[in-house]
């Protein structure tokens, strides 16, 4: 069997606070610079502590350049990232090795044809090979209901829009 890091000793009763939001971590990502087109951004995206530092280019698709990366892929990026996390918990919470899980994100830009703006589709296909789709189901609907992309593009997300000075 292969073995997985350990799962810090975090407490969860920390995590919340009664009825209302409390965070546990935040970060901030600036994006800056570049052209726009399409409704979409190009630039710079750089977080706050300076980990996440790259170029934004349109994809060619929309008449881009394709020379870096864009929101889509960011978003999938994350999405995968998210929902891999909370299958691997679950996995793991069932005595089952995560290491073979792979969350494949797949993220289209279009019309929204209700008012002519834009909107994504997401499509997640979850590749666990070896583990019987019996098993596997519960807890991919378990890792669904853990998730926090999931339940934002179920559910919405809380947002503020302001102007900074």
């Amino acid at each position: 069997m292969t073995e997985w890091t350990r799962l810090p000793d975090l407490p969860t009763d920390k995590d919340y606070d009664g009825e209302v939001f409390s965070p546990i971590y935040t970060t901030t990502v600036t994006v800056s610079g570049g052209t726009a087109s399409h409704g979409r951004a190009s630039g710079k995206a750089r977080s706050g502590d300076g980990i996440l530092d790259l170029d934004l280019r349109m994809p060619a698709e929309l008449g881009g350049d394709g020379q870096g990366t864009n929101p889509e892929q960011l978003f999938a990026a994350g999405f995968a990232a998210c929902f891999h996390g909370a299958l691997s918990l679950v996995a793991r919470q069932a005595a089952l090795d995560p290491t073979a899980i792979r969350v494949e994100a797949t993220v289209a830009f279009g019309r929204d044809p209700e008012d002519g703006g834009y909107l994504l589709h997401v499509d997640l296909a979850i590749k666990w090979p070896d583990v019987d789709p019996a098993v596997a189901t519960p807890l991919v609907e378990k890792a669904d209901s853990l998730c926090p992309y999931t339940k934002m593009a179920l559910r919405g997300t809380p947002t503020s829009i302001r102007l900074a000075s």
